[in-house]
């Protein structure tokens, strides 16, 4: 199984500039795994050390938003496509 997983800027660092990476997972906590494992520092950034997904950023599977769905439990299935998007503030 794949899923496409888009990567913001600041993190391409760790995916050797690349915007979008192919990765496998039955849910976004294994996701998360994965991505660790091919690109070693990255869940530190996305993952506070409980494991828990950081508040300030947002996941999305297929243009829905997981929190809408059942968080790091959300179900992944192949050819869906993951969207990391680092919340923005200010006015």
């Amino acid at each position: 199984m794949s899923v496409k997983v888009l990567i913001p800027t600041p993190l391409q660092k760790f995916t050797k500039d690349e915007a979008a990476v192919e990765c496998d997972g039955n849910n976004i906590s294994e996701l998360m795994d994965t991505l660790e494992a091919k690109f070693p520092g990255i869940k530190k950034r996305l993952c506070d050390d409980k494991g828990e997904l950081r508040r300030f950023i947002n996941f999305y599977v297929n243009s829905e938003d997981i929190r809408f769905l059942n968080n790091k439990e959300t179900a992944l299935k192949d050819g869906d496509e993951v969207s990391i998007v680092p919340a923005v503030a200010g006015g």
